[in-house]
């Protein structure tokens, strides 16, 4: 399947995701007077076990054992969840952007951040021997 294919795959899959996220962070926010960097870090775990699921099935058609492809793509998502958090906390704290366009502006970097890790070491399929 091409590079293209899955990025428009992922990037249906991570509506999901990113509808979990953002509704945690604007409940988070708003409701609960939880700091944005918080409130999207709660959100991003919650959609990360959505994602998970439709990205081994529907966008890599991964034919790993969900122990070898979860154990990957959890430790990519780790990574994710760092730069999450520490992109919400610049935007909202230091740079003064409002919370729901820092995640915005974090959605982008992060996707292309979960996207290449996905395809090139979560779920990359070992080359057929020659």
């Amino acid at each position: 399947m091409s590079w293209r294919t899955q990025m428009l795959r992922a990037a249906s899959v991570g509506l999901v995701g990113t509808a979990v996220q953002y509704l945690t962070l604007v409940v988070g926010v708003r409701y609960l007077y939880v700091s944005p960097p918080v409130a999207s870090a709660v959100g991003f775990l919650l959609g990360s076990l959505f994602n998970y699921t439709l990205n081994y099935l529907f966008t890599f058609q991964s034919s790993k054992s969900h122990l070898h492809a979860a154990s990957r793509y959890y430790a990519v998502l780790a990574v994710g969840w760092l730069l999450n958090y520490a992109l919400m906390a610049l935007f909202t704290s230091h740079l003064i952007i409002h919370y729901l366009l820092a995640q915005v502006i974090t959605t982008g970097i992060c996707f292309i951040w979960h996207f290449t890790g996905s395809r090139l070491w979560a779920f990359r399929e070992k080359p057929p021997a020659a």
